[in-house]
């Protein structure tokens, strides 16, 4: 199945514990477009948040975020990964 990392901007302060709760709340539906999401990365001081998945699209990945009230600002195809 394809790869994606996607990208949130903006999100300045983010907690660990606020981390965690927005990848919870994708997990919890993300067999529902067929995403898997594997890992999820924060830097609060810039605001960056990035998310690597399997998922069929994405549009289906980005379908999951909106859905959990954090849709990403930029999704990538990985199509290389070691």
């Amino acid at each position: 199945m394809p790869e994606f990392m996607d990208v949130h901007h903006n999100m300045k302060g983010v907690t660990a514990e606020q981390l965690k709760a927005a990848h919870e709340a994708d997990l919890e539906i993300q067999g529902e477009e067929g995403v898997v999401f594997k890992n999820a990365w924060a830097d609060p001081e810039s605001g960056q948040v990035y998310c690597l998945s399997e998922a069929p699209s994405a549009e289906a990945v980005q379908r999951i975020h909106e859905r959990t009230g954090h849709p990403a600002d930029e999704v990538h195809a990985v199509p290389l990964v070691v």
